[in-house]
């Protein structure tokens, strides 16, 4: 009996010690551990503005589920219909956030300047984590911007 309980209590000593290795997304099994190759760095999803006083950050909220023209040519592409903007001023660590609906936007301004200028096909390789690659920020927001809805 003494070595059954000898063999039992170093399983559990044992067990124990694999699941104190474990993250706690392992341990709910998400699996959330990402390769080198996955990992993206934070800077490539920040733009800065003119004068380095502002930083912007977008997050995708909802894509269009229509198919792009000329994959062959422009390559895999998804259209962005809603963002949400964070701008952050690095001078008083103030946070300000909004969401867009860009394609309300781009139908806005089309009505009242006649044009538009926003192009929201972007390459899927330049959405990491949700976030579009700072990049292509500026042809993001354009709309927006003309509109004065976004000044950075």
């Amino acid at each position: 009996m003494a070595e059954d309980d000898l063999e039992s209590n170093v399983e559990d000593d044992e067990m124990h010690s694999k699941s104190l290795l474990e993250t706690v997304s392992e341990s709910k099994g998400t699996h959330s551990r990402i390769s080198f190759e996955e990992f993206t760095d934070e800077r490539m999803l920040v733009s800065y503005d003119a004068f380095g006083n502002k930083q912007m950050k977008i997050k995708v909220l909802e894509v269009s589920d229509e198919n792009p023209p000329s994959k062959w040519k422009f390559g895999d592409r998804v259209k962005v219909s809603k963002i949400l903007v964070t701008i952050k001023h690095l001078t008083s660590q103030e946070v300000e956030e909004g969401e867009f609906d860009i394609e309300a936007i781009e139908r806005e301004l089309a009505e009242k300047r006649h044009y538009t200028s926003t192009n929201r096909w972007v390459p899927a390789n330049d959405i990491k984590n949700g976030y579009v690659v700072g990049s292509r920020h500026t042809t993001l927001i354009s709309d927006a911007s003309a509109l004065d809805y976004i000044v950075f």
